[in-house]
């Protein structure tokens, strides 16, 4: 039964994400079910809404929250309810943290997108998913060594270093995406480099004394290569 209780919380949360995907058109790659909780991939585009994505996100907490309240009022399950309140908050609480591919890291790195630049806010994001899994990795091996913590903060921080070394990658599929789409943002924002390109707006860079369109800076880097 305890087995049965983690698998369907995590389960329920990953189908928070899945359905809230599925309303919005994003198509699901893959769901990823781990002993301490669930990874979904989309096929979604870099430059989708913010707001989009946050929807997407935070939904499956809520079905988690909601599969919660529902399962600790179904008598059958009261022998159970300390042991059900544990492992819905432990999920909630370790899924939150700040650490790819964590929603929390997600998160964060949502957060970010609305004031820094792309290149900046993914970063930012995958420096602090290594303190962050630094500063709990430490603190766990002091105080509760276990091949669990091993495995867990192993896997993580190879999930990390697979970002952080796929960085130049990502932000070239970021810009190309923008090259290829004819994306209508409603706000305008005036840079110096592509380095400061940001979600949800379109951009006028200046290179000297001249102003050039995001597209004729963006053709400019990708005519040779494609």
């Amino acid at each position: 039964m305890p087995f049965i209780i983690l698998l369907l919380l995590i389960i329920v949360h990953e189908i928070g994400h899945f359905i809230t995907a599925l309303l919005f058109n994003i198509e699901v790659d893959k769901i990823y079910i781990y002993p301490f909780g669930g990874v979904s991939k989309f096929n979604m585009p870099l430059n989708e809404s913010i707001v989009k994505e946050f929807i997407i996100l935070i939904m499956g907490p809520l079905f988690q929250m909601i599969f919660y309240l529902i399962i600790i009022n179904i008598n059958y399950f009261d022998r159970y309810i300390s042991l059900i309140g544990t492992y819905n908050y432990t999920i909630l609480f370790f899924n939150l943290l700040p650490i790819y591919p964590l929603d929390g890291g997600k998160l964060l790195n949502i957060l970010l997108s609305t004031k820094l630049s792309y290149r900046n806010s993914f970063n930012i994001s995958i420096y602090i998913s290594y303190i962050t899994l630094l500063v709990i990795g430490i603190f766990l091996i002091c105080n509760d060594l276990s091949l669990n913590i091993i495995v867990i903060i192993s896997f993580l921080f190879y999930k990390i270093s697979i970002e952080y070394k796929k960085r130049e990658y990502i932000f070239d599929k970021f810009l190309l995406e923008r090259y290829l789409n004819k994306y209508r943002f409603k706000r305008r924002k005036k840079v110096d480099s592509i380095n400061k390109f940001v979600r949800g707006k379109y951009h006028i860079v200046k290179q000297g004394n001249k102003y050039y369109t995001e597209k004729a800076i963006l053709k400019n880097k990708f005519s040779d290569k494609y």
